[in-house]
């Protein structure tokens, strides 16, 4: 298993050219390479981080092994306990889902309301969730492939087993940028304390999102 630093380094090769975000927090600072095959979401991600709009912002929902969540603006200086993760922007975005693009740890992706009242996966505008998840093993990703419109490719088999993700999530909710430094801060925001509906205890805010130039 490649450690977190070799494996970014491959990463950032491979995405040279594409727009690359630093996201700082009161944790620690991620970059985040955006792809170009979803450009809705890429570009209303840039527009929003230039507006200021995820500044001061919450992780207002973390489980660990799983993935944090932020870009509510109810969560900036919400109170201790209250409840987070039903603001937006004010408008949603067309699903991007793509096979190629899956939720290997640190991927970045759009959270959305269910399918119930959702069928067509629209995205929310602003709120979006960053992958820890967990290793899996092949009976597990067998298992899981049974209920898949598509079956893993043998690069998901190789990093849903060694890296890690939330395979379950694949072809579901839109991916549209991936960790290339930082994941020891996703995994340090996903191991806080948390209270009612995963929120920390502590907040863990989002303090700056930028372009890296």
């Amino acid at each position: 298993m490649q450690s977190a630093n070799s494996n970014n380094q491959q990463q950032d090769a491979s995405y040279e050219g594409q727009v690359k975000m630093l996201v700082s927090t009161s944790m620690g600072d991620i970059t985040i390479v955006l792809h170009d095959e979803t450009p809705a979401h890429r570009d209303n991600f840039v527009r929003l981080a230039e507006e200021g709009f995820y500044d001061g912002l919450l992780f207002h929902r973390v489980i660990n092994d799983f993935m944090i969540q932020a870009g509510d603006p109810l969560s900036k200086d919400a109170e201790p306990g209250e409840p987070l993760g039903s603001g937006g922007p004010g408008y949603t975005l067309p699903a991007e889902i793509t096979p190629k693009l899956f939720h290997q740890k640190g991927a970045l992706a759009a959270a959305r309301q269910g399918d119930q009242v959702n069928p067509e996966r629209r995205s929310s505008g602003s709120q979006f969730y960053i992958v820890q998840g967990r290793v899996w093993n092949e009976n597990e990703l067998n298992q899981m492939e049974n209920s898949r419109e598509n079956p893993f490719s043998d690069k998901q088999r190789e990093i849903y087993s060694t890296i890690g993700g939330t395979p379950h999530l694949d072809e579901a909710y839109t991916v549209f940028g991936q960790v290339i430094e930082g994941l020891e801060v996703v995994d340090r925001i996903a191991g806080v304390e948390t209270g009612q509906r995963d929120r920390p205890v502590e907040d863990v805010a989002v303090i700056s999102v930028k372009i890296i130039e």
